[in-house]
């Protein structure tokens, strides 16, 4: 298995700024699934993340976002 990744820029407008996030692809592809999940356009999805974060910067808020979105998801292992 092969643990290389790609770091992809993009832009986001959040409240009417655009802002650019850099993620790596498989969290891209995580948080997308999310936004599908839930009808939510990823911008909508960025906004309420950003939001609710406390501190850190925003690129690490969304990776925790998704990793604890998938953590609870995931089956009970008891």
């Amino acid at each position: 298995m092969s643990l290389a990744t790609t770091v992809i820029k993009r832009s986001v407008v959040i409240d009417g700024r655009k802002t650019s996030i850099s993620l790596e692809d498989e969290f891209w592809e995580g948080l997308k699934r999310i936004g599908e999940e839930r009808q939510s356009r990823l911008s909508r999805l960025v906004q309420e993340i950003d939001g609710s974060r406390e501190r850190g910067n925003l690129c690490s808020a969304i990776r925790v976002y998704v990793l604890r979105y998938y953590q609870k998801h995931l089956p009970s292992q008891g």
